[in-house]
């Protein structure tokens, strides 16, 4: 209860931070008792476990020594344990969780519709069909601000921004579909404008509007980004046993801008950004070796809320200078990469 609290007021601060003032009465008041049911049911199975345990070295001990018998018994009920939990209840989950989501990723939330500009994918003239798009593609491309909305917003004249995006049905695998999300990029124009942003996104394929909407007002339009989805489960669950894809797709998007961002003259290129938030900045350390490779070719990265398994994050954590805390490292004396724990 002590550790539901605290993370409740942990939310209030987010959401005082984010301007947010809703509040989910009813999950407050169910959550204890959910985890009350799942503590019941956790000291259940390690009870019958335990039982599953002792009958069979209870059994085992008619033709082997007593000691034998408890090792043996241990490691059949271990192995047993890892076999169901695995073989069957996760991956039980796993294709349960994956039939809902694919059927969520065929609809489109209400208020998006496709564009009707050429400059996203989905739109007149692109090479990825509207309905490809999933569930979180549509929302990525069917929103965002228009060149009027920028101007309103920066007082001077904007470009309308480019979005280009391939969903799981847009392709057969990763490596696809990042090529035609590129493809469609270029077709869109999206390298002949002054900034070029390469999202990976979360497990689902949401892009949080806020960072690229951001990023386009303060490029004045003159911006274009570009994301693949990469799996229909949201990111808890992608969390478990969707780290390889997210790697995958990072490595695939990037490896594609990056093969077209070279080939322009050095005087033409757009700047080059990557972002990633959660998981999806997990899969888009995966493009790169260390420090110097993200200097070397980016313009800039931004990696909001890295898991702690990401492997670039837990380098410059590890290594920090002496004296700084491990929640806002400083790294080589910020050189190259600088740590922020609260909103600028």
């Amino acid at each position: 209860m002590v550790s539901f609290g605290l993370g409740q007021y942990w939310q209030y601060e987010i959401r005082k931070l984010m301007g947010v003032t809703d509040y989910n009465i009813a999950f407050v008041v169910v959550s204890p008792l959910v985890a009350a049911l799942i503590f019941c049911l956790i000291l259940l199975i390690g009870r019958g476990l335990r039982g599953l345990y002792r009958w069979a070295a209870k059994l085992l001990n008619r033709w082997i020594g007593q000691r034998a018998a408890k090792t043996v018994g241990w490691v059949l009920v271990v192995g047993l344990t890892y076999v169901v939990v695995s073989g069957l209840l996760l991956q039980g989950f796993v294709n349960v969780m994956n039939n809902a989501y694919s059927l969520r990723d065929t609809m489109t939330a209400e208020g998006v519709h496709q564009p009707a500009t050429s400059l996203r994918s989905g739109g007149p003239g692109s090479l990825i069909p509207w309905d490809t798009l999933g569930w979180q593609g549509r929302n990525f491309i069917g929103k965002g601000p228009s060149a009027s909305d920028i101007e309103r917003f920066i007082h001077q004249p904007a470009l309308e921004p480019v979005r280009a995006y391939a969903g799981l049905a847009s392709a057969a695998d990763a490596e696809s579909r990042a090529a035609v999300a590129v493809e469609d990029l270029k077709r869109a124009g999206g390298f002949q404008r002054k900034n070029l942003l390469v999202v990976t996104t979360t497990g689902s394929g949401w892009v949080d509007p806020a960072l690229v909407d951001t990023f386009e007002y303060l490029s004045g339009g003159d911006a274009a980004t570009v994301a693949i989805q990469y799996s229909y489960l949201p990111s808890w669950i992608s969390y478990l046993v969707d780290q390889s894809k997210a790697r995958e797709a990072g490595r695939a998007l990037f490896d594609a801008v990056y093969g077209a961002w070279s080939q322009l003259p050095a005087g033409q290129r757009p700047r080059l950004f990557v972002a990633g938030e959660s998981l999806g900045s997990f899969g888009g350390e995966a493009a790169f070796s260390g420090e110097y490779d993200l200097h070397n070719r980016t313009a800039g990265t931004l990696f909001a809320g890295p898991p702690n398994f990401n492997p670039l994050f837990l380098e410059f954590s590890d290594h920090r200078d002496a004296g700084s805390p491990e929640v806002q490292p400083v790294y080589q004396d910020g050189r190259i990469e600088v740590f922020s724990a609260t909103f600028r």
